[in-house]
């Protein structure tokens, strides 16, 4: 069944059983465009901003108490997710996002009104009061990316981090042969390689959170272009505070109303942060894989969780499969990075129209960010186990400890001992003394690669 619903365009058949009215109905006719839709903690975020105004507007005095109480009865349900079959939108509508600010004006109204019993709400007048779709949107794009970061993204990265520090520990004192350029290098241990990892995971936290200051300033406040026309005196600031309790973040009126409505800059900065992260999980998960593999014709340094059948042919083959979901993950964060960026420069006079596909994109790198890092850890950085004879073996056998002979020998002495070995398959110690560089006796008193690993 269909109700009739009405906008300045004329009438208009909206589902009986849905809460949005004749503009968001308008949209979802006219952008029948791919499957993708609004995502749901920008549309929460919208929410909040909702509240947030509402509450403002009433301090204020530029919205009665009725009103305020009934915005925020219908906004709080959306926040806490009772009315998500309500917002039916396609990301890929008006560049703006009006249409998702009108759908969400419109489903606070006409649940406003259920709740009251009576027509006390338009989505317009009351609940888009001192507002406009141009500063209402950027604002609560900045809050939901601000609300998945530090809610889901960095505790799933502290997650990986204790994980990884725990196999550094473990594996202290285990020396193993280094590799550059996919060649044999000096030893470390494997212990200080884990390190670099659990580093990297640490410094990409330390760069996403850098990132969160820009996002912290909101638009709310300019409304159309940012002048703040029809918006009261003060709510701006009202407004962020509102915000910030709300949603448990510190969020502040940006200073410049119109840089916040035509600039998209904070998003591509915090969103490069995230390429940076997705960078540093594309290398270690193909070090793992890399380490891990064979299991008897390749390094097997390593042995990972055997977590599924690997072959529909082969029997018995396991895949590296996380560390594959890892770096698919890794490559769409990164293809996202540049819809961002590009998105993010099409800031044309004092809107930029390009709204819905950065955040469509920003939210979906942080929620594969933080599905994958979780699913990794606990399907495979978890299970890492270092082969430590297998370790030693190719240890034993690297040309490039031959480094160690440098300070004894010199350079190019320590070049033609690693020629000979590796050209007439001897090992070191019979390639120096074979070439009188070194007695047998004395080779043993200095040649110790186990010291090699200790940092200096």
């Amino acid at each position: 069944m269909d109700r009739l619903e009405r906008d300045t365009l004329g009438e208009i058949n909206v589902p009986a059983d849905k809460y949005w009215g004749a503009q968001t109905e308008r949209s979802r006719r006219n952008f029948v465009i791919g499957e993708e839709k609004m995502p749901l903690p920008l549309i929460r975020a919208l929410a909040v901003v909702k509240l947030a105004a509402a509450r403002a507007n009433y301090k204020l005095g530029v919205l009665d108490e009725e009103k305020a109480k009934y915005i925020s009865l219908a906004a709080e349900e959306i926040i806490k997710g009772d009315l998500d079959g309500h917002f039916p939108l396609s990301v890929w509508q008006t560049g703006s996002g009006t249409q998702t600010n009108m759908n969400v004006n419109e489903v606070i109204s006409h649940r406003g009104n259920e709740l009251a019993g009576k027509n006390l709400l338009h989505p317009n007048d009351d609940v888009n009061k001192s507002q406009s779709s141009n500063d209402v949107f950027p604002t609560a794009m900045h809050v939901a990316a601000v609300n998945e970061i530090e809610e889901k993204l960095i505790p799933a990265l502290k997650v990986l981090s204790n994980s990884l520090k725990t196999l550094e520990k473990r594996y202290k004192n285990v020396v193993k042969c280094g590799r550059t350029h996919l060649q044999d290098a000096v030893p470390l241990t494997f212990g200080d390689e884990i390190g670099g990892w659990r580093a990297m995971i640490d410094l990409s936290v330390s760069q996403i959170k850098d990132g969160e200051k820009y996002l912290r300033e909101i638009a709310l406040g300019g409304t159309a272009v940012g002048t703040g026309l029809n918006c009261p005196k003060g709510f701006a600031s009202l407004a962020a505070v509102e915000i910030s309790e709300i949603s448990g973040k510190k969020f502040v009126s940006a200073k410049n109303k119109f840089q916040a409505l035509s600039s998209k800059d904070a998003l591509a900065f915090s969103h490069g942060a995230l390429k940076t992260l997705a960078c540093n999980l594309m290398k270690i998960a193909n070090d793992v894989r890399w380490l891990s593999s064979g299991p008897r014709l390749g390094l097997g340094e390593i042995s990972i969780p055997s977590n599924e059948p690997g072959s529909s042919i082969m029997p018995g083959k396991v895949n590296p499969t996380q560390c594959e979901a890892v770096t698919m993950v890794a490559v769409q964060v990164q293809a996202n990075d540049a819809a961002v960026g590009i998105s993010a420069s099409q800031g044309n006079f004092e809107l930029n129209v390009f709204m819905p596909v950065i955040i469509y994109n920003y939210l979906q790198s942080v929620r594969l960010l933080t599905d994958a890092v979780l699913s990794f850890e606990k399907n495979c950085v978890r299970g890492i186990k270092a082969d430590e004879a297998k370790m030693k073996d190719n240890l034993s056998r690297s040309l490039m400890l031959v480094t160690a002979l440098n300070t004894h020998i010199g350079y190019e002495n320590a070049a033609k001992v690693a020629k000979k070995a590796y050209a007439e398959n001897m090992t070191l110690k019979e390639a120096c003394v074979s070439l009188g560089f070194l007695t047998s006796e004395k080779f043993d008193e200095v040649f110790h690669p186990e010291e090699m690993a200790k940092k200096k």
